[in-house]
């Protein structure tokens, strides 16, 4: 979903960092060969996770929601060079297709693929979090949240995906539609809960950048 002008927006694309060669060929195949492409990162807000994690320098980051591994790729562009990155999917048919991207990069010992549910797997991960990456399912958020903050280091970040939902948000809510009832109810956690500051970002479908106090 983009908000801006498609002239405005296009202009923000040809004047941000080119996206890397790998990347590009892990697009493609993905709009060639994956259902669901509009899921990808995709260049520009690839190349701000990209900006993002090279800011923060994390050693250790946590993915929620891996789909082809674009994203997943981003963020280890600024992960420090003994850092690990654990990221989650349920989807068991695109393990094999992660992993081929993932062994193609600079990163392949460093990225680490957990196959099920994160409410399960988040509690057995014996470590702590200088970034965090939220893209799952988003009617799991808010159970999501609670997990991710106590593993969260102080001053580590955790940044969320679709917090805009199309515009969604904004609009009056369809009673059955739940994933929009826990978009909001979660916008309003991230920007209440003493434990932590947030700012949200208008970046294509929504962006909020929340740091742990």
């Amino acid at each position: 979903m983009h908000f801006l002008p498609e002239d405005i927006d296009q202009y923000t694309v040809n004047h941000s960092s080119p996206e890397p060669e790998l990347l590009q060929k892990l697009n493609r195949e993905t709009h060639q060969k994956i259902l669901q492409p509009r899921m990808l990162s995709g260049h520009y807000q690839g190349r701000v996770l990209s900006m993002l994690t090279k800011l923060i320098n994390p050693k250790n980051i946590l993915e929620l929601g891996t789909y082809t591994g674009y994203s997943a790729l981003c963020l280890a562009e600024g992960m420090q060079a003994d850092g690990v990155l654990h990221t989650i999917d349920k989807n068991e048919e695109l393990f094999d297709f992660q992993r081929k991207y993932f062994d193609k990069s600079s990163w392949a010992k460093q990225i680490i693929q957990h196959l099920g549910e994160a409410k399960q797997i988040i509690p057995r991960l014996d470590l702590n979090f200088d970034l965090v990456f939220l893209d799952a399912d988003k009617c799991n958020y808010l159970t999501y949240f609670e997990l991710i903050v106590p593993k969260l280091n102080s001053g580590g970040v955790i940044l969320t995906d679709n917090v805009l939902w199309s515009g969604k948000v904004t609009k009056a809510l369809n009673p059955n539609d739940e994933d929009t009832r826990v978009l909001l109810a979660y916008n309003k956690k991230v920007n209440e809960d003493p434990r932590v500051e947030s700012v949200m970002l208008p970046i294509r479908d929504g962006l909020t950048i929340t740091r742990k106090k």
